[in-house]
């Protein structure tokens, strides 16, 4: 058994060690030279440089829509190509941006639509989405939303007698307990 073992194994050595070529001279150097330009190529992209990447509307009255534009530029190496633009919700809309490749050193821009509905300070986000390094990129607009004066005021609730709360005989319904949060006032309540 030993000696078949030997045997085998012997012929194995043989067989591996005939079929020794160089493998070197297999290699073709112009290959070789397309996958590093390929290869160079690949480690480039494309910048997105904006204008600025926060707009501020400043105070705006509640319902009154604004927009502004927002401008980039191609600053990498690489043509750029911008695939969506979407934002935080549906308040906000932007439009009108180039499908086509931006080429390094040309410049482009979106339009940004809110409708101005809100209360106070109001901030969204707008994602655009490119073959950049990182792949998103994010500008941001922001409002102070004032009521709007001409508005009409909000109908005062009225109670008509049905509704009302009326005593009942039975004790175990108990009466709605009045209370205040005036300091002072605990118990009762001076409305």
């Amino acid at each position: 058994m030993k000696k078949v073992v030997v045997l085998f194994s012997a012929l194995c050595m043989i067989a591996l060690t005939s079929c020794k070529e160089d493998a070197s001279s297999k290699v073709d150097d112009s290959k070789v030279a397309e996958a590093a330009v390929r290869d160079e190529a690949a480690s480039k992209f494309p910048v997105i440089e904006f204008d600025r990447t926060e707009h501020d509307f400043g105070e705006i009255i509640n319902g009154t829509p604004v927009e502004t534009v927002f401008t980039y530029k191609n600053t990498g190496e690489a043509p750029l190509v911008i695939t969506d633009v979407n934002s935080s919700c549906g308040c906000t809309i932007p439009k009108d941006w180039s499908r086509e490749p931006l080429a390094p050193g040309a410049e482009g821009k979106f339009t940004v639509k809110f409708n101005g509905k809100g209360n106070n300070k109001v901030s969204k986000a707008v994602t655009v989405t490119a073959n950049t390094e990182k792949g998103r990129e994010v500008v941001k607009i922001s409002a102070f939303i004032k009521p709007d004066p001409n508005a009409p005021a909000p109908a005062a609730k009225t109670v008509n007698a049905s509704s009302a709360i009326k005593p009942t005989a039975n004790p175990a319904i108990a009466a709605p307990v009045k209370s205040s949060t005036q300091p002072g006032h605990e118990g009762h309540n001076h409305d």
